[in-house]
């Protein structure tokens, strides 16, 4: 891509330079052979495009048009206006090219969901190789930290599972012996022995790669501005010079050569080189202005759809979430709440489980851990430990049922971390994942800026779902969800939306394949799996969901000055086609009032690159 960027900027600079040689050399012999070889040397793969696409059916496109246009130049002597309309608009190209190679470099393109190597027991060793090559009934070995390479089920060990990116479920799994796992999930903390049930091309991994692919395959291609107006511009202007230099030599006997001399002079002069440059260097400016707010656009053809956002569906955790455990409130029986959370952090002290880990971030007392003793890790229910004498016990409800601890009536939605000492019960702490703070102004934002629905998929329980989304303002809220389901609930959606575009947001695995399958993929950038960013068309770098408004407002400004531009353009050109093809003025002050136009529009779309602020003003 550094080479391509050179070679283009090589060959403006070569031709540019020879252009003005030819300009300032008075010597004929010299300067139309010079502006002969600029114009090659620019505009070469303009043609080449040209005459691919109408080869191809594909006729009426920019290429075409500055083909036509430059050939009818050169054609009636108009050399220095055949190589400037090719050098204008190569230029033009060439910086919205630019803004959108420096915004998908900031994005990540590997995707680390699929592990590389397979640790499996053979022979009574440990080997590592490929998972492509390991087969269904082959015993493979998941330490603490590793992802889950195949699908199959635990025969040793137990463990906590994080499936977030798989389920968008938040909270770990708890598995043991007899249990099923998928790939991608990570472990989280005790040794695996799984027996491996699916080959690596039926995998889970796999195929919501594969659901990927066939979610892109389906997905509508925006074509970019130019391509469209140059659709509709075009016949209408080659009509035009046709009519021109046919009939009146046909109707009324006039003179044919003349006619012909002012035809090709209409179709020069209708080239539109201050829309071939300032409409790129206005989306150039639109994506370099939300690239400065830290947000990624990956083509001028997404501001356009985000500028018609109709329905935004979103995704749960780490999109409306934190994605990370926080305790959200103590219940004590009978001690204060800040024992109890104390107590909680002494037995949790020695645990690598994150729920163990966001009590200890929660408590900011002091603990004893001098005491502890006889601590038991009771995988997929909690713990048991020693203290000061008393045996304690911490963790789901299910521990307690074990233990003969009655519990109270517990109506809280999140984790509940539950407690008791020699078999009485001392309280619980309840442990969510917090909904961000500008979640509810997002919502909010979107609706400001014309996004008449908002949804909510994710794999997560249906309770926490609905909670999640009364909390921020969502009403049409869809739970338990997997990947492919998401993609037929957005199917559904794309059918009924006929009013413009629908946009997703998600940050995890198992949203890759509906965010390419969404007119617009929206992925969190800070903690979101590179297979989401991959996959998605645009990145809030800094997961703020207000980005997302504030990305709206910005393409809107974007088109809005594309659309002054060329109304500016097209009203002055209006008037210079009718005095070129009446033949009242001359070609070259057609000339000079287009580079004044570019001129002026180019200031104008310079204005696309200002920032706006979060809030609206």
């Amino acid at each position: 891509m550094k080479y391509h960027f050179k070679h283009i900027l090589w060959r403006i600079a070569v031709a540019g330079t020879l252009f003005w040689l030819a300009v300032f050399l008075p010597v004929d012999a010299v300067t139309v052979p010079l502006f002969f070889i600029a114009y090659a040397l620019i505009g070469w793969d303009i043609l080449w495009k040209a005459a691919r696409h109408i080869r191809r059916g594909n006729v009426f496109d920019e290429n075409f048009l500055m083909s036509l246009a430059t050939i009818g130049a050169l054609a009636i002597g108009e050399y220095p206006e055949a190589v400037a309309v090719m050098l204008l608009y190569q230029t033009g190209e060439y910086f919205q090219d630019r803004a959108l190679d420096k915004s998908r470099r900031s994005i990540s393109a590997l995707m680390d969901i699929r592990p590389d190597t397979a640790n499996v027991e053979r022979d009574g060793t440990v080997q590592t190789m490929p998972p492509s090559i390991v087969n269904v009934g082959d015993v493979i070995v998941v330490k603490p930290g590793e992802r889950i390479p195949l699908d199959g089920i635990v025969v040793g060990g137990s463990s906590a599972l994080d499936t977030s990116a798989l389920t968008g479920e938040s909270l770990p799994r708890e598995i043991v012996p007899g249990g099923e796992v998928v790939s991608g999930c990570v472990n989280i903390s005790g040794l695996l022995r799984v027996s491996v049930t699916k080959a690596y091309r039926d995998s889970t991994i796999t195929r919501i790669l594969d659901l990927v692919e066939h979610a892109s395959q389906n997905k509508a291609r925006s074509e970019t501005f130019i391509t469209r107006f140059a659709r509709i511009y075009t016949p209408i202007v080659c009509t035009a010079a046709v009519l021109l230099a046919a009939v009146p030599p046909l109707l009324f006997a006039q003179d044919f050569s003349v006619w012909l001399d002012r035809a090709l002079s209409f179709l020069v002069v209708a080239c539109p080189c201050a829309l071939v440059i300032s409409v790129p260097l206005t989306f150039f400016g639109g994506i370099g202005g939300a690239s400065r707010n830290g947000i990624l656009v990956k083509g001028s053809n997404y501001l356009e759809l985000l500028s018609r956002a109709d329905t935004v569906v979103f995704d749960k955790t780490g999109t409306l979430t934190e994605g990370i455990f926080r305790v959200t409130s103590i219940h004590p029986q009978s001690l204060p709440a800040q024992a109890l959370l104390r107590l909680a952090a002494t037995l949790e002290h020695y645990s690598t489980h994150p729920i163990a880990q966001s009590i200890r971030r929660h408590n900011l007392l002091p603990v004893d851990t001098e005491t502890l003793s006889d601590v038991t890790d009771l995988q997929g229910y909690g713990l048991s430990a020693q203290n000061h004498g008393h045996r304690y016990l911490i963790g789901n409800a299910a521990l307690m049922e074990q233990h003969g601890v009655a519990l109270p009536y517990c109506p809280h939605l999140g984790v509940v971390v539950h407690i008791a000492e020699d078999g009485r019960y001392l309280g619980h702490i309840e442990i969510s994942d917090e909904i961000k703070k500008t979640s509810a102004e997002a919502v909010q934002g979107l609706r400001a800026e014309g996004v008449r629905k908002t949804v909510l998929l994710t794999g997560d329980r249906q309770d926490i779902a609905e909670e999640t989304g009364k909390a921020v303002g969502i009403r049409d809220v869809y739970a338990k969800l997997l990947p492919e389901d998401k993609v037929e609930r957005v199917e559904r959606l794309l059918a009924e939306n006929t009013r413009g575009s629908l946009l997703f947001v998600g940050d995890g695995i198992n949203d890759a394949p509906v965010l390419a399958r969404a007119d617009v993929g929206v992925a969190m950038g800070a903690l979101g799996s590179d297979a989401a960013v991959e996959a998605a068309d645009i990145v809030l770098m800094d997961d703020d969901p207000r980005k997302l408004p504030l990305a709206i407002r910005l393409a809107k400004r974007t088109l809005s000055i594309a659309r002054q531009n060329i109304a500016f353009a097209l009203a002055v050109k209006a008037v210079v086609l009718v005095l070129a093809g009446a033949g009242i003025t001359e070609l070259w002050m057609a000339v000079f009032a287009d580079v004044g136009v570019s001129i002026i529009a180019i200031l104008n779309a310079t204005r696309a690159l200002r920032t706006c602020s979060v809030s609206k003003k």
